[in-house]
Order: C-alpha cells, then sequence, then structure tokens
C-alpha cells in the first residue's frame, strides 16, 4: 500500500474523519492532491506555505493509503501530469533531485476506510 499524505484545513477534519476526502475539480476532472509520505517532514509537507497563503486558519494532516497499482497523476506543478502506479508515483518523487513542487493527484474520493491518522503540523513548513 502506497501512503500519502493530504493538507487540509483543521475545521474539515471532523468531516473527513466521518466522510473521507472529498476530491476536487481539476483540468483532469477530478481528484485529491497529496504527497507521498517520505524520509523528509519538509518535502512530505511542502504545499502547506502555499495553501495557507490561500486559505486562513491551521491545518492538518490527513495520512492514508491506497493500493501501489491504483493508477494517479503526478508531476512537478509546473509540467503536464503523467499517470503512474501509486508506488511508481512515489519512486518517482523520492528520486528526483528536488522534489519541491512535486503533486500526486488521487482521481478518486478517499474513503473513510483508507485513511490512517490526522496530524496536527507545524504551520510554518514551506517552499517558495
Amino acid at each position: 500500500m502506497a501512503r500519502f499524505t493530504h493538507l487540509a484545513p483543521a475545521r474539515d477534519e471532523p468531516a473527513i474523519r466521518r466522510g473521507g476526502i472529498r476530491p476536487t475539480t481539476i483540468a483532469e476532472g477530478s481528484g485529491v492532491f497529496a504527497m507521498p509520505i517520505l524520509p523528509s517532514f519538509f518535502a512530505s509537507h511542502q504545499w502547506l506555505r502555499e495553501l495557507k497563503r490561500q486559505h486562513a486558519g491551521p491545518f492538518v494532516a490527513i495520512d492514508f493509503v491506497i493500493p501501489d497499482g491504483e493508477e494517479v497523476l503526478a508531476s512537478h506543478y509546473s509540467r503536464e501530469r503523467g499517470r503512474y502506479a501509486a508506488n511508481e508515483a512515489v519512486g518517482v518523487i523520492m528520486r528526483a533531485e528536488d522534489p519541491r513542487g512535486y503533486e500526486v493527484i488521487v482521481p478518486r474520493k478517499i474513503e473513510v476506510k483508507d485513511l490512517r491518522r490526522t496530524r496536527r503540523v507545524p504551520q510554518v513548513v514551506g517552499w517558495r
């Protein structure tokens, strides 16, 4: 099982625990934005800074798993998204010289059964 984390406003945490993570509309349809849980805390939570610029309030990390072979979209945010098996997307980001700016999109809702834990995260992580 591939492990990912999704950053969400803390106020949404109770709803996510009850109903899972709903997809957001994107150019390719809809999906849940996530990052693999990497050895580097900074790399896994890099989008926090950008999210805080767009949304008020503290954020939480929602960790979840999906099957290794499930298809996801992944790329650096400035490049065209490619289709990968979930475990391949994790490998692409882990092997990147600089993982900043990468993103994974799971093209479906994340069900409650896939959730593993919710974590409070420092609110000062991020990159530009």
